[in-house]
């Protein structure tokens, strides 16, 4: 049997509170220890300490440009009086149209110190949307005082089409102009006036209706999660972490997993402009070759490219496993095929195989609420409650969601009464709206599984439940790599369809008559990719337990979901409910008497 690297992973063995209502409360035997008042505490912490290590570094042509935490610290108090004298508050808040770098790690950080709430917003609805709805909403409803883009010729047509003219706007060209502002006593006096309490960050999501909500994040749940991730992976009070990371930071798993992971423990954050996807990955392969990362953190697309770069590079593969302890992966489940192959690659490279460490959260839980800091052979188990959670299992319907409660869950939605009502139950415990299933009804210290998501799953017209999330990931395993994603369809039908979201390139490799350069809709109408996806579906039919899993229907689409009608979010996670509305003359034809096979 081939080892398991070793490294210290936390306990999390449960109490368990079954209650004569159907309901089983669990949290974690081992109590939360303190945390601090404030993310820049920690910030101040390790600026003494270890005042020339790196915080924050990212590419300057061939090499890294860096910040060490003692010129944070300090760019943090002359950016602090800044924000202050321009009167912002955290009813005045500040935003930040654009992505990750070095300015909106400061701004960020400075917004946190004097007590000013920031809004990271996704790029996307600047630079990708067209209409600039999801824009207007935002800023609408936040009502900023300044707003920080890098370039503001970049932003242009957003910045006329979104913010009011009388908002000022800063951009990167005057970053030096701020950073010379002289810190006064004002700074440290807010600082110390800043309750766990208030509100240090709002996170906008789209949820399932597609209008981005904002999801307030106060400093408590900030700090007190880092002290549960903390205590749930040890290993990171062993070794300053080194990451390389891509995720973005208007998304809890970027901006508060990642950034807070790094602050909280002395770390260095090595910003990665590639992306997981084809053709977009070759960046992140070369920041890899020159760092190695301690922790490495990434959605399942990102080890899907990860597998297909180390197949062809074993030196990348050698530098990647001589050095990194864990791998952790959220945002959705992995593929069981990637994470076989994944530790196979392991096991070659370096005669271990990783802990590859995974939970379940949200934004509006800070975002670690449930993890499994364990190996497991099960991609799909996302473990138990974390230090200073409490998790409800509450049977909805045939499903039981989860639901949690503890001081790192939001107490609601910015300027959102209604929204901040529906939310909770009458214990107080947050909905999640996640299903999850024990992998041990007679042991539930033995975790849990992912079960989908409970608004997603409909009925057929013979009255079978279909569990949407557990079908889709079987659907993207077996039709890899010719389909990325998958909206299943069959609501009050006869039998289950879907959409697949195809991947190009994927569906290129078939077609070898083609020329490289080939149009999409030409590579998708193709016979070979036609029969190829054609005989997935048979044998995934035929694989079928019943009339919920069975496939019986398929579409290819074509037009790829769109942002700006609320198909898909900025983070790329498709909205079910908005394709199928949107697309309900393709589901009609799908389900049409005379079926004439794939449509693209």
């Amino acid at each position: 049997m081939i080892p398991w690297r070793s490294v210290p992973l936390g306990d999390l063995t449960p109490v368990i509170d079954a209650r004569r209502d159907g309901t089983v409360v669990m949290r974690a035997a081992q109590p939360l220890e303190p945390y601090p008042r404030t993310l820049t505490e920690r910030l101040n912490r390790w600026a003494d300490a270890a005042p020339d290590r790196t915080l924050l570094a990212w590419r300057a042509g061939e090499t890294f440009a860096r910040i060490t935490y003692a010129s944070a610290r300090e760019d943090v108090q002359s950016l602090g009086q800044a924000l202050l004298n321009r009167g912002l508050t955290s009813d005045r808040p500040l935003a930040i149209l654009s992505g990750n770098d070095v300015h909106h790690l400061l701004l960020g950080l400075a917004a946190q110190h004097v007590g000013v709430t920031y809004a990271p917003i996704s790029p996307a609805y600047s630079l990708i949307s067209s209409d600039f709805v999801a824009l207007r909403h935002v800023l609408g409803q936040l009502a900023p005082g300044l707003v920080f883009v890098a370039d503001r010729r970049r932003f242009s047509r957003a910045l006329s089409a979104a913010v009011d003219p009388g908002v000022e706007i800063i951009e990167a060209a005057s970053m030096p102009e701020l950073l010379d502002t002289t810190a006064t006593a004002d700074v440290e006096q807010r600082h110390q006036a800043v309750d766990p309490d208030d509100v240090a960050k709002i996170l906008y999501t789209s949820g399932s209706t597609g209008v981005p909500k904002g999801v307030i994040n106060t400093h408590r749940m900030l700090c007190s999660n880092q002290q549960m991730i903390l205590q749930t992976l040890p290993l990171l009070g062993e070794e300053p972490p080194v990451l390389v990371d891509w995720l973005p930071w208007h998304h809890t798993f970027g901006g508060n997993h990642n950034i807070g992971l790094v602050i909280y423990n002395g770390g260095s954050l090595y910003i990665d402009e590639g992306r997981p996807l084809p053709g977009g990955f070759g960046e992140s392969v070369r920041n890899l070759r020159e760092v190695s990362p301690t922790i490495y953190l990434n959605v399942p697309k990102g080890y899907e490219e990860l597998v297909i770069a180390f197949r062809s590079d074993p030196v990348l593969a050698r530098k990647f496993f001589g050095r990194v302890r864990v791998l952790f992966y959220a945002a959705a489940s992995l593929s069981q095929h990637v994470s076989d192959e994944l530790q196979s690659i392991a096991a070659a490279t370096c005669g271990e195989r990783l802990v590859l460490v995974t939970g379940l959260g949200s934004t509006e839980t800070a975002p670690m609420a449930v993890c499994r800091p364990w190996p497991d052979e099960l991609s799909s188990a996302v473990g138990l409650p974390v230090p200073g959670v409490e998790a409800k299992l509450a049977p909805v319907g045939n499903k039981i969601e989860l639901r949690v409660r503890g001081p790192n869950v939001t107490p609601g939605y910015w300027r959102e009464a209604a929204l901040t009502a529906a939310a909770f139950d009458e214990d107080g415990f947050y909905c999640m709206g996640d299903a999850v299933r024990p992998i041990d009804t007679a042991d539930l210290s033995k975790g849990l599984v992912f079960d989908g998501r409970i608004k997603e799953d409909f009925k057929l017209s013979t009255g079978t439940w279909v569990s949407v999330g557990p079908l889709r990931a079987r659907i993207v395993q077996h039709f890899a790599p010719y389909l990325r994603d998958a909206v299943i369809t069959g609501e009050n039908r006869d039998h289950v369809g879907m959409l697949g979201v195809p991947d190009v390139e994927a569906c290129r490799s078939l077609c070898t008559d083609l020329p490289c350069d080939a149009p999409a809709s030409t590579v998708l109408r193709h016979q070979a990719v036609r029969d190829r996806i054609t005989c997935l579906l048979v044998e995934f039919s035929a694989a079928a337990t019943g009339s919920a899993t069975r496939v019986v229907r398929a579409a290819i689409l074509e037009h790829p979901p769109s942002l700006d009608a609320g198909e898909v979010t900025d983070k790329g996670s498709l909205n079910q409910r908005a394709i199928l509305e949107r697309r309900r003359a393709l589901v009609d034809e799908l389900y049409a008497r005379e079926w004439q096979g794939l449509l693209t």
